[in-house]
Parts: C-alpha cells; structure tokens; sequence
C-alpha cells in the first residue's frame, strides 16, 4: 500500500477517539472513590498505633510458638521418606523448605511493624512537644507587641522618661 492510498483511507473513516467528561460516582472495582476533601486529615492517635504495634507483636509471638513447629517433624518425615526411596520424600522436604522461607518472612514483616509503631510512637511524641514549645514562644512574643505603652497612633515614650525627658515631645 502506498502512501497516498493510506492517506486516502484514513480520510475516508472517521478518527475513533474516546472523551472523557467525568467519572460516575459510586466507584470502581474496589469500592466507593474517595476524595480527600470530603473525608478530611488523616487523624491517627497514640491508642491506635499501640494496637497496631501490639497486634503485629502478638502475631509474631504466635507464628514463633505454633509455625515453627512443624518444621522439624516435616524435615524428618521428608528425609524418613527419602530414605525409603518415595519420591514424595523430595517434595515433601520442598514444602518445608518454602514455608519456613515464608515464615521467617512474615515474621520479619510482623517485627518491622511492631518497631517501627513504636519508633513512630515516640518520634511524633518528640514532635509534640518541640511544636508546642515553638508555639508558646511565638505566644509571647505576640503578647510582647500587644502591650500598649501609649495611645494608639501616638509616639512610643516609651523609654523616655528614664532619660529625664518630657512625655510627647
């Protein structure tokens, strides 16, 4: 096809081409959209990260007592089999193999969510309290140029009457 019969084609379709005008409301796959401006800050108080950090410590503490356990009985019973010539022997000691992989994985993910509440807990807490002292020195500095020592739109005199001049002039 040449070029000039391409260009001819192309003139005689119409461009296909797709606007969109607005997103209907109600959602997508997942759910309802959530926009910002209507759902406000994100407001997250010390309570709430303690359950968080504490329920990812105590999923740890049971994945450590109760998953681990049955590593060593499907370790042996993979080699018990292996011994016997069965080819599950192999599979089985696969199994094992990726689930302690996964294991330790979630529980690396359970002990960096746990610490890192915590860090987060005491870091915000210093956070508080360097906003609040900058905001009480501000506090009192606008105090300071609140006090009036002389009418409104008057010279300050202030000052001059320790020098033994006269107020106003």
């Amino acid at each position: 096809m040449a070029w000039d019969e391409w260009e001819e084609l192309k003139a005689k379709h119409e461009p296909t081409s797709m606007q969109l005008n607005s997103v209907p409301d109600g959602g997508g796959t997942y759910g309802p959209y959530v926009v910002p401006s209507k759902t406000g800050d994100l407001k997250v108080g010390h309570g709430d990260l303690v359950k968080i950090g504490k329920s990812a410590h105590e999923l740890y503490n049971q994945l450590w007592d109760k998953a681990r356990v049955s590593i060593s009985s499907s370790d042996s019973a993979a080699g018990n089999l292996t011994k016997q010539g069965f080819d599950l022997g192999s599979g089985l000691q696969h199994v094992s193999n990726r689930w302690d992989e996964q294991l330790k994985s979630l529980m690396d993910a359970c002990a960096q969510i746990s610490n890192h509440m915590q860090t987060t807990k005491k870091v915000h807490a210093g956070d508080e309290h360097y906003i609040q002292r900058q905001m009480s020195s501000i506090d009192a500095l606008d105090t300071g140029f609140d006090e009036r020592v002389g009418e409104p739109g008057a010279k300050n005199n202030y000052g001059k009457q320790d020098k033994g001049e006269k107020p106003g002039g």
